[in-house]
């Protein structure tokens, strides 16, 4: 199983994302950050094996959690979730360590699909 951490402020995306997750096979969601603040502490204690971040959020946006979560956790990898997607978004992104930026209205089974190729690897059973 791999373990996700979900960080969004918006309770309703953590859900859907937790939501989408949960309904395939080999995903556990190990936790819920509301900010890049929680974000950080809660990565430390879980350990995840992906993190899905959220770019505009309160206290840390999800470029600065990708700056530290870089440094405390070098080999997971990071998402990023936004509704400010861009190509100026995605370079940005790819500059601070995130390796796949989604648009929160595309199709977010791709999210799925993504980890799936890069957890394989490396999931935990």
């Amino acid at each position: 199983m791999s373990s996700v951490l979900i960080v969004d402020d918006q309770a309703v995306v953590r859900a859907a994302v937790r939501d989408l997750f949960e309904s395939y096979s080999g995903f556990v969601v190990c936790g819920e950050a509301e900010n890049g603040v929680d974000a950080l502490a809660k990565a430390r204690e879980l350990n995840p094996d992906l993190i899905v971040l959220d770019l505009s959020m309160p206290l840390m946006n999800g470029f600065e959690a990708a700056k530290v979560l870089r440094q405390i956790l070098p080999e997971v990898p990071l998402f990023l979730l936004t509704a400010h997607h861009s190509e100026a978004t995605e370079q940005a992104a790819f500059d601070v360590g995130i390796c796949a930026v989604f648009s929160k209205y595309q199709d977010l089974d791709s999210l799925v699909t993504r980890a799936r190729a890069i957890l394989a690897p490396v999931s935990k059973d």
